[in-house]
């Protein structure tokens, strides 16, 4: 099993910045890559990035892409999710996940095995 604990949301203005943290523990070893997520109410879990542990190479989402930035510490089992330029659209729950599944880059929620519980990040414009 493994626990993904996520923190780091709030509440910015629009053209704002926040930096996301997903702290993950458990049986880590195993760990292929890791990804942001996010939901607003009424609509479906988007994709927002992930990262393959391994090599740190990541892959983003069009409508994040040039303004976040995911990043992993390896010694310290973290991934971060740095967000600049934060728009009004860029409102949701923000969940981090991890895959055991050798499958990169995936979009896909369905690959993702553990998750967090979620932190709120609001942008008011």
């Amino acid at each position: 099993q493994v626990q993904l604990v996520e923190s780091g949301g709030g509440l910015v203005e629009a053209g704002g910045s926040l930096r996301l943290s997903c702290a993950a523990s458990g049986h880590t070893s195993s760990t292929y890559a890791m990804g942001w997520f996010r939901q607003v109410p009424g609509k479906e879990r988007e994709f927002v990035a992930t990262i393959r542990w391994s090599d740190g190479s990541a892959y983003y989402a069009d409508s994040v892409k040039g303004r976040s930035t995911i990043s992993r510490d390896n010694i310290q089992n973290t991934v971060y999710l740095q967000m600049n330029s934060l728009k009004p659209e860029d409102t949701a729950v923000y969940y981090c996940a991890s895959t055991t599944h050798p499958s990169y880059p995936s979009r896909s929620l369905g690959t993702y095995r553990y998750w967090g519980q979620g932190t709120q990040v609001t942008v008011s414009s």
